[in-house]
């Protein structure tokens, strides 16, 4: 057992003990009841609120609706080289658990959000449109954006028609971009390479529960090196967005808010240390799906979007996961897995050939970290032969063709320890023994240089930092994980910690580094970083 493993062994441990800490009293307001907690009805639900069926005893009743795939967003005008889009943010109705509908908060009503797809170098401006009643922010996940556009989680945009009172005008005021009313347009330059990036609502305080109702799209970014490869399209080209929920009895989302009015931010005791821990897996809104595939090779586009929930995903009966890109692009060379690590906020492009299955073959995507339902993520069915000329390629892309490389400034060592303490304890998230302080800079690294970062973590924490990008160079001292290949925005850091080689390559401003899980970072575990 490797290091790596024998750390993830540990969170694995970790999330287990966390899980059932959550499950323990004290977690509900008065009066609220979960699918989940009830025991089995007459509906023959299990309690789940997914109506079972024939099975094994740990997917009866799961599978039973397809998959949606997101609907790709067209542009509301192309001028000057610019594409222009428009979304609104608003209150809709979505079928997530089979025969009920479930209010959320959705980039045009519906989650995940539409697709965005751009192409490097060429402009996009996205106009936000808040409909919904609260604040929002938007943060382009992966982005090598100007600051004033990297959602910033101060720099709200009320609701149409609403006042700011005074506390969110003062903040928005030692923001980047300032207060916005009803409205605001993102501009994304698009200059990095082709990724799987996505865009979600990055609210200081309230991350967690805004992303939990559904505030979270993908952003794919392509370009001609990448069109040039043999690598599957069209609708073998599948972005997976994987969450976890619970449920109130009538089918809505429960999210445990210390203040269900969301006037004040903050989760009950149980999910303080842990982070919000759902116990329905959804993967682009829907939960348990199934999708029928052809035997041919298949692109996904893994995100792990939920709050606090990591997963090791393995496909059974086994296959291999063909790992072509990490959070910001692909990678020189393809590397094949058994299982893959996938903390909140990473992406992992991989690879799966079908065809490697007998038709009529039932592919499950498993979650080996987890037992029964949770251990269950999607369903794939092998359907029917095809001709297919996607392959493997040998070779991706060549490293100078990643993140644009600094040209200039020598290394500079820091140090971030990411830390919560013991459990129990309710000490607040903080990064080197400081909760977060919107006037306070700890890092002011400069426009094209290189930075080696030595991050630290107690427990466990999944680490994002905006803007510049990263290489992991080392794990507790030892070589990087296999599926460390490649840039990154997000790196899941164990106890032991990681040393990163970050790349100040993009724009200067005001930048954050937090954690992304995501009642970690709304409680104060974040912390700003000034590129000059």
């Amino acid at each position: 057992m490797t290091g790596y493993d024998q750390q993830c062994m540990v969170a694995r441990r970790a999330v287990m003990r966390w899980s059932l800490a959550a499950a323990m009293g004290g977690v509900l307001p008065a009066g609220a009841a979960l699918i989940s907690v009830r025991r089995a009805r007459s509906d023959g639900s299990g309690g789940s609120g997914i109506p079972t069926g024939a099975g094994r005893p740990d997917d009866a009743g799961l599978f039973v609706a397809p998959l949606r795939v997101p609907k790709v967003l067209r542009p509301a005008a192309t001028r000057d080289g610019v594409d222009r889009y428009e979304i609104r943010q608003i209150p809709a109705r979505q079928r997530m658990l089979p025969e009920v509908d479930t209010p959320i908060w959705g980039y045009d009503g519906v989650f995940p959000g539409p697709t965005i797809e751009a192409r490097r170098g060429r402009r996009v401006v996205v106009t936000h449109r808040n409909e919904l009643p609260v604040p929002t922010v938007v943060h382009l996940h992966g982005g090598v954006t100007p600051a004033e556009s990297d959602g910033y989680p101060v720099d709200v945009v009320l609701p149409l028609g609403q006042t700011a009172d005074r506390a969110t005008a003062d903040r928005a005021r030692a923001g980047v971009a300032g207060l916005a009313r009803g409205s605001r347009a993102y501009v994304y330059p698009n200059d990095q390479p082709a990724a799987t990036l996505w865009y979600h609502d990055h609210r200081m305080g309230f991350t967690g529960p805004q992303v939990y109702r559904g505030l979270a799209g993908f952003y794919l970014l392509r370009d001609d090196i990448e069109d040039q490869l043999p690598l599957p399209r069209g609708d073998r080209d599948l972005p997976l967005m994987i969450v976890d929920r619970m449920f109130a009895e009538d089918g809505s989302l429960f999210y445990p808010a210390r203040d269900p009015s969301m006037r004040e931010p903050g989760v009950v005791r149980a999910y303080h240390h842990s982070g919000v821990l759902g116990d329905t897996i959804l993967v682009n809104g829907v939960a348990w799906p199934f999708h029928e595939v052809d035997a041919a090779l298949y692109r996904l586009r893994l995100l792990n979007a939920s709050n606090a929930r990591q997963y090791r995903l393995r496909l059974d009966p086994p296959g291999g996961l063909i790992q072509i890109g990490s959070d910001v692009g692909l990678l020189p060379r393809p590397v094949r897995h058994d299982e893959l690590l996938i903390t909140p906020g990473e992406r992992y492009d991989v690879l799966v050939d079908f065809a490697e299955y007998p038709v009529g073959t039932r592919v499950v995507l498993r979650n080996t970290l987890e037992q029964g339902r949770l251990g269950q993520v999607m369903r794939f069915e092998v359907a029917r032969r095809v001709r297919d000329e996607a392959r493997v390629p040998d070779l991706l892309v060549p490293a100078e063709q990643g993140p644009a490389q600094p040209s200039t400034g020598r290394h500079q060592d820091r140090r971030f320890a990411f830390f919560i303490g013991p459990e129990g304890t309710l000490l607040p998230p903080m990064i080197n023994q400081l909760p977060f302080d919107l006037a306070r800079v700890d890092a002011r690294p400069k426009l094209g240089s290189t930075e080696i970062w030595d991050i630290t973590a107690d427990p466990t924490h999944p680490v994002h930092l905006h803007m510049a990008h990263f290489r992991v160079i080392s794990r507790d001292s030892q070589r990087p994980a296999a599926q460390d290949a490649g840039w990154k925005d997000t790196v899941f850091v164990p106890s032991g910690g990681v040393r990163v080689e970050v790349s100040f390559a993009g724009y200067r401003g005001r930048y954050l580094l937090h954690c992304h899980n995501l009642e970690h970072g709304d409680a104060g575990m974040m912390t700003n970083v000034e590129v000059g």
